[in-house]
């Protein structure tokens, strides 16, 4: 850093340590790279409730909680859950209740020289925006995924009316930012194509990262593996979000096929009790076994236990999001089959690391055939494995990814050092 004096920021964001969800997991790390530069933060989030959607025991009571960091502080507020994933209605107002909630919330604490805030939801680039013109920080809106578009392709959303204020509100977010950060080059043409072309350089590519330290390779044959009650047979693995984004009926077309392997879907969502029961209807398909999150303490260890990862995304879904479970595979050192659009950021990233194979989305027949040829050769699968531990190492580190934040709020216009007092 070039200036004597740190960078002063407020963070806006759905979840923080200790809550679960991967974007959590993102920011929780960026915020504590940009700490470790010297730089001063103050987060507005939730109230941990990710794991199970409702508020986790002992956090309960208040809908306000606030701590003193030696960075800065941490300002929790309710985040207003609803226990069904399904009911779009229920969880759109939940989303408004929390972002209303914390953009009043993060009003207080003077001058700061950018609020970076993080979708979805989406209606954080409104409560970004109202904190900017409270505190005067040039707002930094950073995309995980891309809303609604998402969400239409699923058929998750299909109201045109709901699809138009979404898509209203996108438009206004982006443009109401002085930088919008995406995961990859894709996201980026799809951000810029929104924006006015005046607009448009404001879009910029920031990878999220991996904890290379705390996910290493392990030991195939760990704990895991026998209480979810595997052996050591093959195992095919796909963990994260259970949705509708998910194309994870490939894993019973290929559970079918392979009946000497076993199938672990481990995660919950939306879908997942739908596919719960379609598994326990077909007598076929006893190799397909399901777990909820494994705690983060046990993210590497599960990670180790699969001989195979799987990175699934419906047709047309490949330029609107980057699993984030990407990088965490490949710093496990273990080899990926993704079902996903080519030319998009995952197929390249395998292409680059050698660490695993990419077929069209949707394609049964396809997924069958390379995952069969992929399990037939298991020195090749350990050479796909140890070669994308390699790729993340140099290409995803968390201070390379901080870095990048922080050359950013230094370029962004009006933006200066100010004193930690707020002036």
């Amino acid at each position: 850093m070039n200036e004597s004096r740190p960078l002063r920021l407020a963070v806006l964001c759905p979840h923080f340590e200790p809550d679960t969800a991967p974007t959590g997991d993102v920011m929780t790390r960026i915020v504590h790279e940009l700490a470790a530069r010297g730089h001063e933060l103050h987060v507005v989030t939730s109230l941990p409730w990710y794991r199970t959607h409702s508020i986790e025991p002992g956090w309960e009571g208040r809908w306000i909680r606030r701590e003193t960091t030696p960075w800065g502080s941490i300002t929790r507020v309710n985040p207003f859950p609803g226990g069904d994933k399904t009911n779009l209605v229920r969880r759109a107002l939940g989303f408004v209740g929390f972002s209303a909630l914390t953009g009043i919330t993060s009003w207080r604490g003077g001058r700061v020289d950018a609020v970076i805030a993080m979708s979805p939801p989406l209606t954080m680039g409104l409560t970004g925006w109202t904190t900017h013109l409270v505190r005067r920080g040039s707002l930094v809106f950073n995309i995980q995924d891309v809303f609604p578009d998402a969400a239409v392709r699923t058929g998750a959303i299909t109201n045109r009316h709901v699809i138009r204020v979404a898509s209203r509100l996108e438009r206004v977010s982006y443009h109401r930012a002085a930088a919008v950060t995406v995961l990859s080059e894709d996201l980026r043409v799809n951000v810029a194509g929104k924006m006015s072309a005046g607009r448009r350089d404001r879009v910029h590519v920031i990878p999220n990262f991996v904890d290379i330290e705390a996910i290493r390779p392990g030991e195939r044959m760990a704990p895991l593996r026998a209480e979810l009650g595997i052996g050591d047979e093959p195992l095919v693995v796909y963990s994260g979000n259970v949705g509708f984004s998910q194309s994870l009926e490939l894993m019973f077309a290929a559970a079918r096929e392979l009946p000497d392997a076993t199938f672990l879907i481990s995660g919950d969502g939306s879908a997942k009790a739908a596919l719960v029961a379609q598994a326990a209807a077909e007598p076929g398909l006893t190799n397909v076994r399901f777990s909820g999150y494994q705690p983060k303490e046990r993210l590497s260890e599960l990670l180790g236990i699969a001989d195979v990862h799987v990175v699934p995304l419906r047709a047309g879904l490949g330029n609107v999001s980057v699993p984030s479970k990407t990088y965490s595979i490949l710093a496990s050192g273990r080899p990926i089959l993704a079902s996903i659009d080519a030319g998009t950021e995952v197929p390249r990233i395998l292409e680059a690391s050698g660490a695993g194979v990419s077929v069209a989305p949707d394609r049964p027949d396809l997924f069958v055939a390379a995952l069969r040829e992929l399990l037939a050769d298991p020195a090749a699968l350990a050479a796909r494995g140890a070669a994308g531990r390699t790729w993340v190492e140099a290409a995803a580190s968390p201070a390379a990814v901080a870095r990048s934040y922080e050359e950013l709020v230094l370029r962004l216009p009006g933006c200066r050092h100010i004193r930690s007092d707020g002036r």
